[in-house]
């Protein structure tokens, strides 16, 4: 049974994979379009969709949330003024994994983690 089990733990210890799911969901938000594998697109789909929910509510503290997540002010600025009203009217689905095919060096299943227009 898999009762309580919240997260992938992805192979990583806990400070590594924090790391490694915020450099995701940084990259995502800066290119809108990042390719990953299939598991670490969906656990950076989480963190990601609840940055853009923290943007549609613009207030200060959810500025001081998504700054502490990001640790980068200038795109904090561009998650609260350019994506935060582009979904402004969306309630939640604001990413999209597409699967690709498998990696070459270790047939791991990779997908393409990006931003819906």
């Amino acid at each position: 049974m898999n009762h309580g089990a919240g997260y992938r733990k992805l192979g990583r210890a806990s400070d590594h994979r924090r790391a490694m799911l915020r450099n995701l969901v940084r990259s995502l938000l800066i290119h809108e379009r990042i390719v990953t594998t299939v598991p670490r697109a969906k656990e950076a789909r989480r963190l990601a969709e609840k940055m853009i929910t923290l943007a549609k509510q613009d207030s200060l503290h959810a500025r001081r949330q998504a700054r502490r997540f990001l640790n980068d002010e200038s795109l904090v600025k561009h998650l609260f003024d350019n994506l935060g009203p582009r979904y402004r009217d969306r309630n939640g689905g604001y990413t999209r994994i597409v699967r690709i095919g498998v990696r070459r060096g270790d047939s791991a299943e990779t997908a393409v983690l990006e931003l819906v227009e």
